[in-house]
């Protein structure tokens, strides 16, 4: 008779607690690292926990390249995001289970994957916010959840794969300090930003991990922190999942956070307070910290317990057909479906910034093109970070030849290189590539300048090769001879449009004052280059929204280290942005009328629904992102100046009218006192709704101020759930 753990009928709970009874200590302690030992005698295979799959499976070999995480945001459109993770994770699951046909269980090919990455991007020159959905907690949630339920599936039983809120929990830069820093956060900050996305995801989407930061926060080491592991994670929320180390932040807390002196006390310290699984090697001296009484067999077992927990839901200890996900054919990795599906998902991520006297679209039948830039034949501004191999990259360069007519020429020059400013060894010029530039674009009909950053500029600490050393940027502006070049073609009279590529924003004042096209096109995965072009020849109606502020310089944001979330992001900061949170530009007109609430008087706790008609009164059809903003204008406490609890993406033909909804649950109109508590308070409460956000800089920019609103609340203050 097979072992009661095999039994496939028997409670979940009962199989875990009968294969931790069968294990050693040791054999339990080997079980709690990312690359788990193999334990023969009872026929488990070694398992790897560690994967990635931030747009697309990543690092394993042949996979579909979507756009970045920050690009994906930009969509403002939570449904694509569950799309694309489902299609993500039929490909994870299609690779394990060929690799584990050949015996092969190294890294990168389990069932575990690190994703989504949610921390708010607070600040413009984090290396990793690119990996993020920008810098406002609501939209952040909406789209993790969606993310996490496409990858984790809807079987009553088995998970298709195990997602991963990561980092845990105020985590954002910067890079070069992150294993000693100490984040420190205010309560209020705390609960109204820097966890919502967090608790959004444990609590709606069932997100099976957590991952800890490196970093401190208020003190404690993330990965061993009683306040938020314990107190927040499992006893507010309720989390049933596991926990998961950073890779080597175990080690960081006796090495460079300083809290511990030893390896023992270290791994006892994180276990006790509720971290599961080391991503290093740490965890391997709990055998010491058990003789040494930091630590029991008992907790052990718990933490053990949860990690099984995954891997039954998996149904890793299941046969395969008994599995629906390891039905998944390996033919559908990489397929042309999945390619289809990643050039929709960058012409929904691409965001155009202006788009002055309708340069854009550009006709198909122009005589001639210049395309000029670094960017137009680079491979990888369209990955980013945390990416897999992708079968075609089609570049910006190559989407634009894909796109026009054969009579139409297609000129190119690089005209300067990316990051260079300095005269080469030989007294080559940083300007050698002007003079080849100014040909090509004095020959041509209309210009398109690739320009931006990459990811050598910007990234995970040690991946950004020109960065302050650690990932992150030094300077918003474009690098080397950009700027120069740009306003050299600028000078020839020639139409120009600025392609920017980059995961985070730049600071482009010139060229928002001169040039008269911008399109911002992140780094836009495999089809990027063909995605670009639907968008610049009008094939497709450009729709995205900026997920974070693009300030005007550096020196209108805090110091990179200050955690107070006074003066950062569209909702604290109180000078005048480049481009606000929410702004994007569309070929299309949208007419906003009828905004309308259930009630004009509500009591605390009750539920509000909110209306709006929004018409397509262009000749072509497009997407519209409809956004609702609240505001208040009576609580006790300093609010956020404008705060998004609502976002829709909607299709509209020409001439077509949508009403549009919108509920308002009690949290979404409660406020965060200095404590971190959630109160709705009797007072007045602004509402906007429109394509953008209601700041002066948006109505600018746009030539469209949002409808607006308000509703009264009255009765007690009400205090909500953490």
């Amino acid at each position: 008779m097979k072992e009661l753990f095999r039994q496939t009928d028997k409670p979940i709970q009962e199989r875990i607690a009968d294969l931790i009874s069968r294990l050693t200590l040791e054999e339990k302690i080997s079980q709690m690292v990312y690359n788990s030992s193999a334990i023969p005698r009872l026929g488990i295979h070694e398992y790897n926990w560690w994967n990635e799959c931030l747009h697309g499976v990543g690092r394993a070999g042949i996979a579909t390249v979507f756009p970045q995480a920050i690009g994906m945001a930009a969509s403002f459109n939570d449904e694509l995001l569950e799309e694309v993770a489902s299609l993500i994770a039929d490909e994870a699951r299609a690779k394990h289970h060929e690799a584990a046909k050949y015996h092969d269980r190294e890294i990168y090919k389990g069932l575990t994957y690190w994703s989504p990455t949610i921390n708010v991007f607070r600040d413009p020159r984090w290396g990793r916010g690119q990996e993020t959905y920008g810098e406002d907690p609501y939209l952040t949630g909406r789209l993790g959840v969606a993310f996490v339920k496409g990858l984790q599936g809807n079987d009553p039983k088995y998970l298709k794969l195990a997602a991963c809120a990561k980092h845990f929990a105020v985590h954002s830069g910067p890079e070069s300090l992150r294993h000693s820093f100490d984040a420190q956060a205010s309560l209020k900050d705390m609960y109204e930003t820097y966890l919502p996305a967090f608790r959004d995801l444990v609590i709606e989407s069932k997100v099976e991990a957590v991952m800890g930061a490196y970093n401190r926060t208020n003190g404690e080491p993330c990965c061993a922190s009683p306040t938020l592991l314990q107190d927040i994670l499992r006893e507010q929320w309720g989390f049933e999942g596991h926990v998961v180390s950073d890779c080597g932040a175990i080690y960081d807390i006796h090495a460079y956070h300083k809290v511990t002196e030893t390896p023992e006390e270290s791994a006892a310290l994180a276990v006790n307070n509720g971290c599961d699984l080391n991503c290093g090697r740490v965890y391997h001296s709990l055998n010491k910290a058990v003789e040494e009484g930091l630590i029991d067999q008992e907790t052990i077992d718990r933490a053990l317990g949860r990690l099984l927990q995954a891997k039954f839901k998996l149904g890793l200890f299941d046969p395969d057909e008994e599995v629906p996900y390891a039905q998944i054919p390996y033919e559908i990795v990489a397929c042309d479906e999945h390619r289809i599906k990643a050039r929709e998902t960058a012409q929904e991520s691409i965001v155009l910034l202006k788009n002055e006297n309708d340069l854009l679209p550009l006709s198909k039948d122009l005589n001639s093109i210049a395309v000029i830039g670094p960017n137009a034949t680079a491979q990888n501004v369209l990955l980013g970070n945390y990416y897999g191999t992708s079968t075609k990259l089609v570049t910006a360069l190559d989407g634009i030849r894909n796109k026009v007519g054969p009579k139409t020429k297609v000129l190119y020059a690089q005209g300067c290189d990316l990051i260079n400013r300095k005269v080469g060894y030989w007294g080559n010029s940083p300007a050698a590539g002007f003079s080849e530039a100014l040909a090509m674009a004095e020959r041509a009909d209309a210009v398109i300048m690739c320009m931006g950053i990459s990811p050598a500029l910007e990234g995970e600490e040690g991946e950004a090769a020109n960065s302050d050393g650690g990932g992150d940027k030094i300077t918003l502006e474009l690098p080397g001879m950009q700027k120069e070049l740009l306003e050299t073609i600028h000078a020839t009279g020639k139409p120009v449009v600025l392609v920017l590529f980059s995961g985070s924003p730049l600071t482009i004042n010139w060229a928002q004052d001169n040039i008269p096209a911008i399109v911002q096109a992140w780094y836009p995965g495999e089809e990027g280059g063909n995605a670009l072009a639907d968008i610049l020849f009008g094939d497709y109606n450009p729709a995205g929204r900026l997920p974070v502020t693009y300030v005007k310089s550096l020196e209108q944001v805090p110091e990179f280290t200050n955690y107070d979330m006074q003066g950062r992001t569209y909702r604290y900061m109180t000078e005048e942005p480049l481009y606000p949170f929410g702004y994007g530009l569309s070929y299309s007109d949208f007419a906003y009328s009828a905004l309308t609430l259930s009630k004009s008087e509500i009591t605390t706790g009750e539920e509000l629904k909110v209306s709006v008609t929004v018409e397509n009164k262009s000749p072509i059809s497009g997407d519209e992102v409809v956004q609702l903003y609240v505001k208040h204008t009576e609580a006790s406490v300093p609010t956020p100046i404008y705060d998004l609890q609502g976002f829709r993406r909607i299709t509209l033909e020409a001439g077509e009218k949508q009403t549009v909804q919108f509920t308002l649950t009690p949290r979404q109109m409660a406020i965060f006192d200095n404590h971190g508590h959630c109160l709705m308070e009797p007072g007045k409460l602004q509402i906007f709704v429109g394509g953008s956000q209601p700041d002066p800089r948006s109505i600018h920019l746009t030539g469209k101020t949002p409808l607006s609103t308000a509703v009264t609340i009255t009765g007690d203050v009400l205090k909500l759930p953490f």
